[in-house]
């Protein structure tokens, strides 16, 4: 069973920060953060395409730079990390990294990072299917994760043809048919996001 803190400890802390990462890994084996990249293209942490709902600014992640997205408070005085910061802090704390790719145009250069600092276990994960084969290329044996909420025809079929490891469904696209046919096809299953008891009760019966 995974258990992932969701962009660190979202509920506990201001997400996708180093305070929500620290927080997250105290509460769950794993960690989760998505990745997007600057004007200046360097490789940053925040989910949104833009900054103004987790910080006291505005406008695109793409059309601002590092600097000026490191002037933003991401909350409790938090800065928005990089990715580097990210990874050496798991990478020093221990425990797992779950790393959402948002942009498929940033593949190699997650790759590349995750290459000089690979903190294990490791899951890179993400809605686009294109990014997984070169993922694979690029990091050789790791464990990948096609993310979706969307209903697809065929999540197993889709996953497979991707080069995926798991499916990464919305929890209400979860069946106890889906989980059959996926671990049948050797692929795990990491419903995304369960917050209350209730939901982690149904997951588990499935």
């Amino acid at each position: 069973m995974f258990v992932i803190g969701h962009r660190g400890a979202r509920a506990l802390e201001p997400e996708n920060t180093l305070r929500a990462l620290r927080r997250g890994m105290e509460c769950a084996p794993y960690v989760e953060v998505d990745v997007r990249v600057s004007r200046d293209r360097h490789l940053i942490v925040i989910h949104d395409a833009a900054v103004d709902r987790t910080t006291n600014g505005t406008g695109a992640v793409g059309s601002l730079t590092l600097a000026e997205l490191r002037s933003l408070d991401a909350g409790a005085g938090e800065q928005i990390p990089t990715l580097a910061e990210a990874l050496d802090l798991v990478s020093r704390r221990g425990g797992g990294l779950v790393v959402e790719i948002k942009e498929p145009g940033s593949t190699v250069a997650v790759c590349a990072m995750l290459a000089r600092v690979r903190p294990e276990p490791l899951i890179v994960a993400s809605f686009h299917p294109e990014v997984f084969q070169p993922i694979i290329e690029l990091l050789g044996d790791v464990a990948t994760g096609l993310i979706y909420s969307r209903a697809l025809a065929d999540p197993v079929q889709a996953a497979r043809a991707a080069n995926a490891s798991a499916i990464f469904p919305r929890f209400t696209r979860v069946t106890p048919g889906l989980v059959e046919a996926a671990h049948d096809a050797g692929l795990s299953v990491v419903p995304w996001t369960l917050n209350t008891d209730a939901e982690f009760a149904r997951a588990m019966d499935l």
